[in-house]
């Protein structure tokens, strides 16, 4: 199905991700706990099969899927592979809301000792943490200050 923007079909841009593929050991919490984050987000859901959904925001789409071909039970974002994935969110507000929500919904606050500037004084970010392991930064796009 293609993207449209204002009734017309919009190409991906060459080098930008055309969807992202988590494993997950439970779907039902992977969609309960990703599906709140991304429909914060502006992600629409997208796909559904019987092992895994995805939801989509232009362009890219994330799946959340629950293999059978899996060797573990749980992500570590310490190991070799996916650390984090890393969203623009909007205003500091926006980083603020999300983040106050996040324990609601399955989301743990990480470094919370240093937030909202984990990322060094020059970076406004919530870094959360779900049940899975699997670990999200929210970006303020308003920070710094110009």
């Amino acid at each position: 199905m293609p993207v449209t923007e204002g009734g017309s079909a919009v190409a991906p841009v060459r080098g930008t991700l055309h969807h992202v593929e988590l494993w997950v050991p439970d779907l039902a919490r992977a969609s309960e706990q990703w599906g709140w984050l991304l429909g914060e987000l502006g992600y629409e859901r997208y796909q559904e099969w019987p092992d895994g959904l995805s939801w989509r925001l232009g362009t890219c789409y994330l799946v959340v899927e629950q293999s059978p071909a899996m060797t573990a039970d749980r992500h570590d974002r310490l190991r070799p592979g996916l650390n984090h994935l890393a969203f623009h969110v909007g205003t500091r507000q926006c980083v603020d809301a999300l983040a106050s929500q996040a324990g609601e919904r399955g989301w743990s606050a990480m470094f919370a000792d240093r937030y909202p500037h984990a990322g060094g004084p020059d970076h406004y970010a919530a870094f959360l943490a779900n049940t899975d392991g699997f670990e999200a930064e929210l970006v303020a796009t308003d920070w710094p200050p110009r």
